[in-house]
């Protein structure tokens, strides 16, 4: 029976990958059963079942160790990276400036409640690192701390990892717990919100279409192309029925008659400045027999030499008398304009003839199967950019040693630019929902059982030795900054409770706040939009925030 010992308590690479996958699939498991009233700690249970196994002998080799924990980071980080970068800098846009702001602040704050608490209560700064993270159920932080500490004294610090899991639990619950405390300080009636956003919700549509009688005389004999000029708004003719009744697809240089029916594709929030056109009418496109040949489809773009092309350079409408008139991408609907640039996986509504539409899906691609298939290639070649930007030293005043982005900061910041900017150097960077969320689980996987096997060994004994205060600290930590923001946002900014619950979710990247949030209501999606806008600036702010915070006070 030595073989089965050995398996648990020897050496080896045997050893090494089986204990990791125990604590793994255990923590995987009690993740998904273990819940109270609907809140769970998910994955995070990685973490302490390695924590548990290395604590009754289970160890991983040094080696091993590190090398798991370094690779399921990097491979977390960059599938975040690759996953808000096409959002990042548009979340900057407007109404997201507040939001991120605001996000921005949560997060200095803690910080800054971290370093207090670390000057009076004489707490290792190292440690009330690791707490502050685990207190905000951020982990690419928590990652970004250790490995610059490492990088700095040559060692490990298994109390970063220990003060995370301490904090961690009662971070989750304490998220939560805010949002309830701050509906009962404002005393928010769900009912009353949701009545505010459904008077507000027109003026956030984005593409709609219109269907018009031209009346303005001011048409009279202008082109298509000119109705910019006249509107001052893009706007897209899908459509045309003259006064004689035939039906045809515009170009940019038709003539506009009064009396023409047209449909206008546009931005909703526009529609009084359209109106000005004309008045609306409803026109049965494919109840006329003589119209049936022109069909609206959509299109999924899937051909590499697409990605990264502008729309006005495909001169589909003079080769194929087509139009494209909005591109959905990423569950947002974009107008088609002809300096929007395409990524793979867009899809994109077309309008024409039948023979014609079936051309241009040809040109396109339109074969989903060809987006299954992961590109590995710009996956790796961005690892290889994040681990190079990462090493490379930075001199900075006030420093002793010079600055590291290190294989977390530069991976993210790597990925961040690839996603956002990856079309336009035409690199393919599209990965599945399915593929990137894989990567990410199974980075975050091995990075938290190596974490859990590297802190395991002394776990107990600092937590009997004075470490169960650390609780408290997260605690402090958890509610002071979201608690402050959160009243700041809501009296000062004026948000809705759906929007803040949004942003206190976002700023902590933390699920189950957001599935709380969403549940709250079916009616709109708010508190969704809200996570996603501030999510991109504040996972990059953890991560930079974690290195800091080591480099200045350790």
């Amino acid at each position: 029976m030595d073989w089965f010992s050995n398996l648990f308590f020897g050496t080896g690479i045997a050893h090494s990958i089986f204990v990791l996958a125990l604590a793994i699939a255990i923590g995987i498991f009690l993740g998904a059963k273990l819940k109270f009233k609907g809140i769970t700690l998910g994955i995070t249970w990685i973490l302490f079942c390695a924590i548990a196994c290395s604590h009754f002998g289970m160890r991983l080799d040094p080696l091993v160790e590190s090398f798991a924990k370094d690779l399921g980071l990097i491979l977390f980080v960059y599938s975040i990276g690759l996953q808000v970068g096409p959002g990042f800098f548009s979340s900057f846009g407007k109404g997201g400036l507040q939001l991120n702001l605001l996000a921005a602040g949560i997060v200095l704050l803690g910080c800054v409640t971290a370093y207090v608490i670390h000057l009076i209560s004489g707490t290792d700064i190292a440690t009330m690192t690791g707490v502050l993270f685990g207190a905000v159920t951020n982990t690419p932080g928590l990652g970004a701390a250790q490995q610059t500490y490492q990088d700095l004294t040559g060692i490990a610090n298994p109390d970063i990892a220990s003060g995370y899991a301490m904090a961690y639990p009662l971070g989750v619950v304490g998220i939560l717990f805010s949002l309830l405390v701050l509906r009962w300080i404002f005393r928010v009636q769900l009912d009353k919100e949701e009545e505010q956003v459904k008077a507000e919700k027109g003026e956030e549509q984005q593409v709609a279409s219109f269907d018009m009688k031209l009346t303005n005389p001011q048409i009279e004999g202008i082109r298509v192309r000119d109705l910019k000029l006249l509107t001052h708004v893009n706007l897209v003719v899908s459509r045309l029925l003259d006064i004689h009744g035939v039906e045809s697809m515009p170009d940019a240089d038709t003539i506009l008659h009064v009396g023409d029916r047209v449909r206008f594709v546009g931005d909703a929030k526009n529609e009084r400045t359209i109106m000005l056109l004309g008045e609306k009418t409803e026109v049965a496109w494919d109840e006329k027999e003589k119209n049936m040949h022109l069909i609206s489809r959509h299109i999924v773009v899937t051909k590499q030499k697409m990605n990264g092309r502008r729309i006005g350079d495909l001169k589909v409408r003079a080769a194929y008398q087509i139009t494209i008139t909005r591109i959905r991408r990423a569950g947002i609907e974009l107008l088609a304009t002809p300096d929007l640039i395409l990524q793979l996986g867009d899809r994109l509504t077309v309008v024409g003839e039948q023979e014609a539409v079936d051309k241009v899906a040809k040109v396109f691609g339109n074969s989903t199967k060809k987006l299954d298939a992961p590109n590995l290639a710009s996956l790796f070649f961005g690892i290889i950019l994040g681990v190079a930007l990462g090493s490379i030293p930075f001199a900075l005043p006030g420093l002793s040693q010079p600055f590291k982005l290190g294989i977390a900061g530069g991976t993210l910041i790597i990925a961040i630019l690839m996603g956002a900017f990856g079309t336009k150097w035409h690199l393919v960077t599209y990965t599945t929902s399915s593929a990137n969320l894989m990567i990410r689980e199974i980075g975050i996987s091995l990075f938290l059982a190596a974490v859990g096997f590297g802190a395991g060994g002394s776990f107990v004994e600092t937590l009997l030795d004075g470490g169960y205060v650390w609780i408290g600290y997260g605690v402090i930590i958890t509610l002071l900054p979201l608690l402050l923001i959160g009243f700041i946002a809501r009296k000062g900014y004026k948000l809705d409770y759906f929007t803040l619950m949004g942003l206190i979710a976002g700023s902590t990247t933390d699920p189950p706040a957001l599935a709380y949030a969403t549940s709250q209501s079916s009616a709109n999606d708010r508190a969704a939009v809200a996570y996603s806008t501030v999510y991109p600036l504040t996972m990059f702010l953890r991560v930079l925030t974690g290195q800091l915070m080591i480099l200045l006070f350790l």
